[in-house]
C-alpha cells in the first residue's frame, strides 16, 4: 500500500487508462501539493511526469497496448512510494520518479 496518499493510489487503480485519467491524476496531485507542502516535490515530479506522457499522445490515438503499460507503470509507481519514510527513502524515491519513463 502506498504512503504517499492511499486514496490517491485507490482511485487510480479503479480507473481507465485512458489520458483523461492522467490528466486527472494531475489535478489530484495538484491539490495534494497544496494539502500536504512536504510532498510537493515528488508531486511535481509526479505530474512532470504524467504531463508528458499526456503530451506525447494529446489529439493523437493512444494505442492500448502503450496505455495499459503505461497506467501499470504508474500504478507501481505510486504504489512503490514511501513519501513518510526517512530522508534515504524519501530521497531514492525521487530519484525513482525523476527516471520513470512511461513510455518505454
Amino acid at each position: 500500500m502506498t504512503n504517499l496518499h492511499p486514496d490517491l493510489h485507490s482511485w487510480l487503480a479503479q480507473q481507465p487508462h485512458g489520458l483523461r485519467t492522467f490528466r486527472t491524476f494531475q489535478q489530484k496531485l495538484e491539490i495534494l501539493s497544496k494539502d500536504d507542502p512536504e510532498q510537493r516535490g515528488v508531486c511535481r515530479l509526479l505530474s512532470g511526469l504524467v504531463g508528458s506522457y499526456v503530451e506525447a499522445f494529446d489529439e493523437e490515438p493512444l494505442p492500448v497496448a502503450v496505455a495499459d503499460r503505461a497506467y501499470g507503470r504508474l500504478l507501481d509507481l505510486v504504489a512503490s512510494l514511501d513519501l513518510k519514510g526517512n530522508s534515504d527513502r524519501r530521497l531514492a524515491d525521487i530519484n525513482r520518479v525523476a527516471s520513470c519513463n512511461l513510455l518505454n
